[in-house]
């Protein structure tokens, strides 16, 4: 390969490890022309760039590289490379399982550099397949913080909606009728006060007729 093709590659690298913050590093040796197609088919839908590279003209463009993390991937870049570029953390691992529940063996997953971290192996798949977006995270946290406040307003609301129930039962109701009234206790008859007795008149005694002399 001329010097001048190789610089444009490495140009051409460093432009879309610039453009795609997280990328993974792959081996897809051994997929038919279908299956490849289909990868490649996949990729696109999924947004991700699929790019089969030199490891030497990797390995040059990550040493240097001022991220001293990157550098450590290094290591990974044996046998067949491609790297699977991507704005989302998690859709190439997440294509990558779907592929292989199809009945895919490749791509393996040989490393990743994904928001800042480095994932080094085949056994991270799962992991990386799990990572969320800052997007997601943020919308998590928010829906965390609103669940007590929303707790709270519902709790609210069905106070309210339990009152205006009881107010509509009591409306419902027919007005009680008036107690009926006790009827009046019969005056009793006012006590009337003996008669007195007029004293017997005092008999005036007798005067004795003088005796016949």
């Amino acid at each position: 390969m001329k010097k001048e093709v190789k610089g444009q590659i490495i140009e051409s690298i460093s432009a879309q490890l610039q453009q795609y913050p997280d990328f993974y590093i792959t081996d897809i040796a051994g997929l038919n022309a279908g299956q490849t197609s289909k990868l490649r088919r996949e990729c696109f839908n999924e947004g991700i760039v699929l790019s089969v590279v030199k490891n030497t003209l990797f390995t040059h463009v990550l040493k240097a590289s001022e991220n001293e993390d990157m550098k450590s991937l290094i290591e990974t870049l044996v046998g067949n490379t491609a790297i699977m570029y991507t704005t989302t953390p998690a859709a190439p691992g997440k294509l990558i399982k779907k592929l292989q529940r199809e009945g895919f063996t490749k791509p393996i997953v040989k490393g990743a550099y994904v928001q800042q971290c480095v994932f080094i192996g085949e056994d991270k798949l799962d992991q990386l397949a799990a990572i969320k977006t800052k997007e997601e995270l943020i919308g998590d946290i928010v829906a965390l913080l609103q669940s007590p406040i929303r707790r709270v307003i519902s709790g609210l609301e069905k106070a309210s909606e339990g009152k205006a129930d009881d107010e509509k039962i009591a409306a419902a109701k027919p007005a009680a009728a008036p107690a009926a009234e006790a009827p009046a206790a019969p005056e009793a008859p006012a006590a009337e006060a003996p008669a007195e007795e007029a004293a017997p008149a005092a008999e005036a005694p007798a005067a004795e007729a003088p005796a016949a002399e």
